[in-house]
């Protein structure tokens, strides 16, 4: 069970269906399944996540993982996606937001200061350690948000468990 607030909305039941009940039933098949007039699969937009998740933690542990040259660096290539089956892209994902939840539990760090590498040509930005989960949670949501419409568009959406119909 989530202590705070912020780690409940990165890793639970927040403010729309959980990460694990979104990806609920999603397999090999439906993760790379290509929808006409969606830019993404599945697969393409946790991959994306999961990316961003990454440099947001390494930022936060202190690490200056650079910022993406280009949009399309934070998505995979058809040859990370052939290296990384759906079953270990969601290990990935879900080893990634249970460390997020870690840091969002640590509140003694939420006003702690990291750097965060900016676009190439501007300057480097600061946050708090709150502020960039706070970052991070946002665009997980967004993402997700996306994948409950590509699985709507499938017709492979509410999950069994049920998941938010509205």
């Amino acid at each position: 069970m989530a202590t705070t607030e912020l780690e409940q909305v990165i890793i639970g039941d927040g403010a729309a269906a959980e990460p694990a009940v979104i990806l609920e039933g999603v397999d090999e098949r439906l993760a790379h399944l290509r929808i006409e007039g969606a830019p993404r699969t599945i697969y393409e937009e946790l991959w994306h996540i999961t990316f961003w998740q990454k440099v947001s933690l390494d930022w936060v542990d202190g690490f200056a993982t650079p910022y993406p040259l280009h949009a399309a660096d934070g998505f995979p290539t058809e040859e990370q996606a052939a290296r990384e089956d759906w079953a270990a892209l969601r290990q990935r994902f879900f080893h990634g937001v249970r460390q997020a939840a870690t840091v969002a539990r640590d509140v003694d760090r939420h006003d702690q200061t990291v750097v965060c590498p900016s676009r190439p040509g501007l300057p480097d930005r600061t946050m708090t350690v709150r502020e960039q989960l706070e970052n991070l949670a946002a665009h997980n949501a967004y993402h997700f948000g996306r994948i409950v419409l590509l699985r709507q568009i499938a017709g492979e959406w509410p999950p069994t468990s049920g998941g938010f119909t509205w």
